[in-house]
């Protein structure tokens, strides 16, 4: 049977705003809403504006998974039917589900044992196969390990693709729509508050608004354990942001500063947002708001602050809004402080908690002794 747009009726007109009629799970992604986030989270007047990525079917990187996907058909790298094998700890694997249903590519997600039960349940619902490493790598953990895994798979399945989201740059160019929406709904934004991990959104969206307006202000939020901005490895609890290795993507030179946040202080901040505000999500999503609602107190008045949700609260209730968990894993009790520590430069100490860096660095360039790239030497080029 031929889909065919519905007729519309008198009364259906009158909602000339509504999302037509889709053929597609594809067009489920994308013109997700913006919310202003103030009292009684932020103090006095001040707030922020959040971009509620939990909006999309699976999250943000429903965004990336549609894009790099269909930009490889179309280079001729994955051909029709073939497979997908990725490394992720969720979010990108509820994309990549929605891409191989869209698309026809069968899709095998290669996790850890720190995936959540109802991701695992919901990704075999969305028809993808859930291979699960036993063993973190040595050096670069279970991150590592789970590439180590696609790599076995794909000498397996010689037709198969790897989106390698860490340094695929179809992953930073999915995101350009994602600005010109913050673009239609907020006019200006002066201050952009994201999340890094595999370094895509955060990329691909201040690369486009810095564009737009070259005084921007970006600031990235990171995980304490996490070593993408220079950082000594540990263990870590958040997933979804931060990195045991050094995903290409990052673009460095694109940070003003740079915010570690620990995992008791992103519960705080997701728990008060659920409570005061309806509107939250996971370990990501309370990092940002943390840094956002500190910003919205410390920058100018009239400064639009805009903060990046990856994702919603459902895939959390087992662990940041499980007060059995937290207590399990000494999460509550351990509100932030009222402003965050600062070191001069990353590698000047380990931090623990909300600690707070404006020499922005790329760690493998100051290895190799290249040209270190620093917000401080491009803030008078591009400001």
């Amino acid at each position: 049977m031929n889909a065919t747009t519905p007729h519309l009726t008198p009364s259906a007109r009158l909602r000339a705003d509504a999302k037509p009629p889709l053929h597609t799970p594809a067009g489920l992604v994308g013109d997700t809403p913006v919310l202003w986030i103030g009292a009684p989270f932020t103090s006095g007047e001040r707030g922020f504006w959040v971009k509620l990525e939990g909006r999309n079917p699976g999250g943000i990187k429903d965004r990336a998974a549609l894009y790099m996907v269909r930009a490889a058909r179309e280079r001729g790298l994955l051909v029709p039917g073939a497979g997908i094998i990725e490394s992720t700890s969720g979010t990108l694997g509820l994309g990549l589900a929605l891409a191989g249903a869209t698309y026809g590519h069968p899709v095998t997600v290669v996790t850890d044992p720190g995936m959540e039960p109802l991701m695992t349940g919901l990704l075999a619902a969305y028809g993808a196969a859930v291979d699960l490493v036993t063993t973190p790598h040595p050096v670069g953990g279970w991150q590592e390990a789970r590439r180590h895994r696609v790599a076995e798979l794909l000498a397996e399945r010689p037709a198969a693709w790897c989106p390698d989201q860490y340094n695929n740059p179809d992953n930073v160019a999915a995101y350009a729509p994602l600005a010109g929406e913050l673009v239609a709904q907020l006019g200006r934004v002066d201050t952009l508050v994201v999340s890094v991990g595999t370094g895509g959104h955060s990329a691909g969206i201040a690369s486009v608004l810095r564009g737009l307006h070259p005084e921007l202000r970006v600031v990235g939020v990171d995980t304490t354990g996490s070593t993408i901005f220079g950082q000594p490895p540990a263990a870590r609890l958040m997933r979804g942001l931060g990195s045991s290795i050094h995903p290409r993507n990052v673009a460095y030179e694109l940070f003003d500063e740079v915010h570690w946040v620990a995992a008791p202080e992103a519960v705080w901040a997701c728990r008060r947002l659920a409570r005061d505000h309806y509107a939250t999500g996971g370990w990501s999503a309370g990092a940002v708001a943390l840094v956002a609602r500190w910003l919205a107190r410390t920058r100018p008045a009239g400064d639009r602050i805009v903060a990046v949700f990856p994702d919603g609260p459902q895939r959390y209730v087992g662990t940041v809004f499980d007060d059995a968990y937290c207590r399990s894993h000494d999460l509550l009790g351990h509100p932030p402080a009222d402003d965050p520590d600062e070191i001069g430069r990353p590698g000047d100490r380990v931090v623990t908690r909300w600690t707070r860096c404006t020499h922005v660095t790329d760690p493998l360039a100051a290895a190799s002794g290249r040209p270190d790239t620093t917000t401080e030497a491009l803030a008078g080029a591009a400001r």
